[in-house]
């Protein structure tokens, strides 16, 4: 798998990045350790969670996720083959409306993922939520001390929107600390209905203005839902008759449906499956794009991360998502 240098970093991860909100639960402790043990066999290093992952299940532990990644860590000894990433800051699931971006909001969980985790040091921490209230001098701030007492590395943000990514980038500059390195939106060749899906309150959808953002300054993105629950690879395998009432709910509509015929026809030239030209459409960006990938099987973790070999043109990323594009109609079209 190849890497990628994190722009004002010293990080290298793997061009793919392992997701895990549903280690510990849904995927127990043997098919996560599989999962981890082949992504690193794979030439993956990259692994994303978050303290609240995955509390939402009832009767679920307390950052099952974290607490997953932890044990394999000190089972395996693979802490310094991995760039471990983890997210805090969020609301708890019982009080969404009660921001915790504090000074000791931050503190308590970065304290709370590192022992979870077993690791001395994240490598790059995610604020999950934006509290808009709180003022980004004191987010800088906070961060920038975890930095210095050697709890984190570098720091990211998600969910956050561009104009208070400058703000708190500018204000690192203008006062020689450190910044943010990446964000984590919600970015996919799928177009969500936005709003249709249950989690999907107070999450940044990755547009045109994203798009702009990321080109003129660089910065790194990691978009989570990067395969959009496999959607383009559902209609390909199943067609439109075989998606779930949550796949319609939050995908189906006309920009998808102009999309797809585009999607198919790429991965005909290639001679790859559906879900690599959806993959390769993050990863050919102008600007380092990292995907997460939630794999559930090692088949679909081997499937993901052979994505990575393919690589499009600019023009093709354009072909992909231009409505002005004129696709080849005999291929399989979605009937609305």
């Amino acid at each position: 798998m190849k890497y990628v240098n994190i722009p004002h970093t010293d990080l290298y991860p793997s061009c793919l990045c392992l997701g895990s909100n549903r280690f510990g639960t849904v995927i127990d402790h043997a098919d996560a350790f599989a999962l981890l043990d082949a992504f690193v066999a794979m030439g993956g290093n990259f692994i994303d969670t978050a303290l609240i992952y995955a509390d939402w299940i009832p009767g679920a532990p307390k950052s099952a996720s974290e607490k997953t990644i932890g044990q394999w860590l000190k089972h395996s000894g693979n802490r310094d083959r991995v760039v471990l990433a983890t997210k805090g800051g969020h609301p708890d699931l019982s009080t969404m409306h009660l921001q915790r971006l504090s000074k000791a909001d931050i503190t308590r969980d970065i304290d709370a993922s590192l022992s979870n985790l077993q690791t001395d040091v994240i490598d790059l921490y995610w604020l999950h939520r934006d509290a808009t209230s709180v003022p980004v001098a004191n987010l800088i701030e906070t961060l920038n001390q975890q930095v210095q007492a050697g709890k984190i590395r570098y720091f990211g943000c998600s969910n956050w929107q561009v104009e208070r990514i400058i703000a708190a980038n500018d204000y690192a500059n203008k006062n020689d600390l450190q910044g943010f390195v990446a964000s984590q939106p919600w970015w996919s060749l799928a177009q969500p209905n936005r709003g249709a899906l249950s989690y999907s309150e107070n999450m940044v959808v990755f547009g045109s203005k994203e798009q702009a953002f990321h080109r003129q300054t660089g910065l790194a993105v990691m978009p989570y839902s990067a395969q959009a629950r496999g959607y383009f690879s559902k209609l390909d395998k199943l067609g439109t008759i075989g998606l779930t009432e949550t796949d319609r709910a939050g995908f189906f509509n006309e920009t998808n449906a102009r999309r797809w015929p585009r999607v198919k026809q790429l991965a005909e030239k290639y001679g790859v499956p559906v879900s690599h030209v959806v993959l390769s459409y993050l990863t050919s960006q102008p600007f380092v794009v990292i995907p997460v990938i939630g794999c559930r099987t090692l088949e679909q973790l081997q499937d993901s991360t052979t994505a990575a070999n393919l690589f499009l043109t600019q023009e093709e990323i354009t072909f992909l998502t231009d409505s002005s594009a004129i696709p080849d109609e005999s291929k399989l079209r979605i009937k609305m």
